[in-house]
């Protein structure tokens, strides 16, 4: 959708394709005209209360100066704990653990360690606007290939021409935002022979981990020949409803955390340090935390899955995220930006158009996201004014 930054003649030419996030123009759509917010992904309720109490305490306690640069030691031990708890996999929370300001820093300051001018970068689009940035900001080449609606699935020989001798990492996103496609084991096994045939480095999103529905989330560090070339990134923000902490991580081999935690040091440095001593105590909750909130949220996906059937959409039920996918074309409509803006105006509710997280925009132009992390009042509110309109269009 853009703004005036891309035509700023000071903004270095590499990032001239970036404007204003999405995300941040949507919601300033939802607070300008009072609009149900479901286009951001940010939950509309706090996270475990022993969560907030023990950064409350932390604060209380006096723990707020800089961390450690690598993360507090508690955390990064918390961390390494959940990984081996939930995911089987086991790092050195000494030298392969990386504490950071959120996952998206994670994100960035991997691709700025680890990739050179004139490298390319393979992602599966729609991706995250924050992708593309980082690829830019990196000095490589963002080569993407597409997961097909409705199943989001790709085509393997389009995955194999993506590689090339310059290819030097595929950034992952599983679960995928804003599908809610979950890599399955075949998808990832092709990923991952790829990645060894071609020496290819392999960045995983996975801060989506706890958000899966009847599926199994397989991290790709976890097949044979991937556990020496992953860096593996997730965050507090996604597991416990506190995004505005901006805690995330990095796991992978001492080499390539230490390669990572080189360019992170000249990011952020540090931050978020009275929340470190609250994301530890939460990491270590009992399983009923971990399962209910997966529960919750596939209970909050059904319905509003149900309330957009209901008023007339083509919906695309998610395997995991927050997120569900609509496609417009069944209530007449065949641009997702415009829908999204005219939305808030005709009847109060904020969508994100798919399409801006394509480089092939057509692929996505009939394709909306909503996001289901918010209070069933809320849900069932959008259902009702989204249901209204396409009534009101004769849809």
């Amino acid at each position: 959708m853009g703004s005036a930054e891309s035509q700023n003649r000071y903004l270095n030419p590499s990032m001239a394709e970036f404007g204003t996030t999405i995300f941040a123009e949507m919601s300033a759509l939802a607070v300008r005209t009072g609009a149900v917010n479901l286009g951001q992904g940010f939950p509309d309720t706090d996270g475990p209360p022993e969560v907030s109490a023990a950064a409350i305490e932390a604060i209380r306690a006096g723990h707020n100066q800089y961390p450690p640069g690598q993360g507090i030691q508690p955390l990064r031990e918390a961390i390494a704990r959940h990984r081996r708890r939930f995911r089987g996999q086991v790092f050195d929370p000494e030298a392969e653990v990386l504490v950071t300001a959120g996952a998206t820093e994670a994100i960035a300051a991997s691709l700025l360690a680890l990739c050179r001018a004139g490298d390319e970068v393979i992602t599966f689009e729609p991706y995250y606007d924050s992708y593309a940035a980082s690829i830019a900001m990196a000095g490589a080449t963002r080569r993407v290939v597409t997961l097909q609606a409705p199943d989001y699935t790709f085509d393997p020989d389009d995955l194999a021409a993506a590689f090339t001798s310059n290819t030097r990492m595929v950034l992952l996103n599983s679960p995928h935002n804003p599908t809610g496609k979950v890599f399955d084991a075949a998808e990832l096994a092709q990923i991952a022979e790829l990645c060894v045939e071609h020496d290819v480095l392999v960045v995983s999103d996975e801060v989506y981990e706890h958000l899966v529905y009847g599926v199994e989330h397989i991290p790709i560090a976890t097949l044979p020949g991937m556990s020496d070339r992953t860096v593996t990134v997730s965050s507090a923000g996604k597991i416990f409803s506190f995004t505005g902490w901006k805690i995330g991580w990095a796991c992978g081999s001492a080499e390539l955390i230490a390669a990572v935690r080189t360019t992170k040091q000249f990011l952020t440095y540090v931050s978020g340090g009275p929340f470190q001593h609250a994301v530890a105590v939460g990491l270590d909750l009992e399983d009923d935390f971990f399962d209910g909130y997966t529960t919750a949220m596939q209970s909050k996906r059904d319905r509003l899955c149900a309330g957009l059937t209901d008023a007339g959409f083509d919906v695309m039920i998610p395997d995991g995220t927050y997120f569900v996918t609509v496609d417009i074309a069944s209530v007449g409509a065949d641009d997702g930006i415009e829908f999204c803006l005219s939305l808030p105006e005709r009847c109060g509710v904020v969508a994100v158009p798919t399409q801006v997280f394509y480089d092939d925009v057509e692929a996505g132009r009939r394709l909306v996201r909503f996001a289901f992390c918010k209070r069933d009042e809320v849900l069932d509110e959008a259902g009702r004014r989204l249901a209204a309109i396409v009534e009101r269009s004769g849809r």
